[in-house]
């Protein structure tokens, strides 16, 4: 819940940042700000690591690089409020990839938290009449592009509960933050022409985004996920838009309605159901990462 926090209430620096630097560059500047300081931080965790380990981390790194390309390129292009819907399915899609491909069962407790969240997310995401800012009519660019990251980030969360119970996870952070990294290194000069303002917003933006919302966040959530499984993982996660709402009001004076308000309650209902009624229906970490690939299948 606290790296959601951080993850709501950084949520319009990036919006801002965007509007001076392109997004694949900034990507790349303060992930590789995240990856350096994290190898510093944990340079004694990362003696003896094991090639399964680098190997788990590879493939992460490659889910929340690609993740974060095109969450941050949609953003460019479609309105806040309809992206952060957006990148809410992977509430739902985490529980759906198990069940499609690791055969995992969803339990009807937790089918309700996810579907009450779900809902949530639409009725505090998107206005009545569509979203502000939106094209009227249909999805665009942007719209897309968010969709493929929920897609890929409900992967992540997945290969990450996994990781976290086979290896340190010190090691999976680095390695994966690196590896987003190198990735992001290697995609902005083939994907975008390069455009930077090196204005307070943007240098805020690189700074708050690289230290909190990437290395401290990753850092904690590759702790946290030791304890709690994918599914729970991606319900807690839908608490985000709430966050950002908060902070808006907080920090904007901007007001929730009534049908946002109806939305915050459902997403923290979810959560409750999926928490507490869930895990009696054997909704505990074992099975969850049972679920998933193991060893060599990386």
């Amino acid at each position: 819940m606290l790296i959601t926090l951080i993850w709501g209430a950084t949520f319009v620096v990036i919006k801002n940042a965007l509007s001076e630097i392109t997004p694949l560059f900034f990507n790349a500047v303060r992930m590789s700000l995240a990856a350096i300081l994290l190898a510093i931080v944990f340079h004694r965790q990362l003696r003896g690591i094991s090639a399964s380990a680098i190997v788990a981390g590879v493939v992460i790194g490659l889910f929340l690089g690609t993740g974060n390309e095109l969450q941050t390129t949609g953003l460019k292009y479609t309105a806040a409020s309809k992206s952060a819907f957006l990148t809410g399915l992977a509430v739902v899609l985490v529980p759906v990839c198990l069940a499609i491909f690791w055969k995992r069962k969803i339990g009807a407790w937790s089918a309700l938290g996810v579907t009450m969240a779900f809902v949530g997310l639409y009725l505090l995401t998107v206005p009545a009449g569509g979203a502000a800012g939106a094209p009227p009519g249909g999805m665009n660019h942007g719209d897309l592009l968010t969709i493929g990251a929920a897609i890929v980030f409900a992967f992540h969360i997945i290969f990450m509960g996994h990781a976290t119970q086979k290896h340190r996870w010190q090691q999976i952070t680095v390695v994966q933050t690196a590896t987003a990294a190198v990735l992001m290194i290697f995609a902005f000069p083939l994907f975008e022409e390069l455009h930077v303002v090196w204005s307070a917003n943007v240098i805020s933006g690189i700074l708050i985004t690289g230290l909190f919302s990437l290395a401290a966040a990753f850092s904690v959530q590759a702790w946290a996920q030791q304890f709690t499984p994918p599914t729970h993982t991606a319900l807690i996660f839908s608490l985000e838009p709430v966050f950002a709402w908060l902070t808006s009001f907080l920090v904007l004076g901007e007001r929730l309605g009534v049908r946002a308000a109806i939305g915050g309650v459902l997403i923290l209902a979810g959560v409750v159901v999926s928490e507490e009624k869930g895990t009696a229906e054997s909704m505990a970490v074992a099975p969850d990462h049972a679920a998933v690939p193991q060893g060599g299948e990386f």
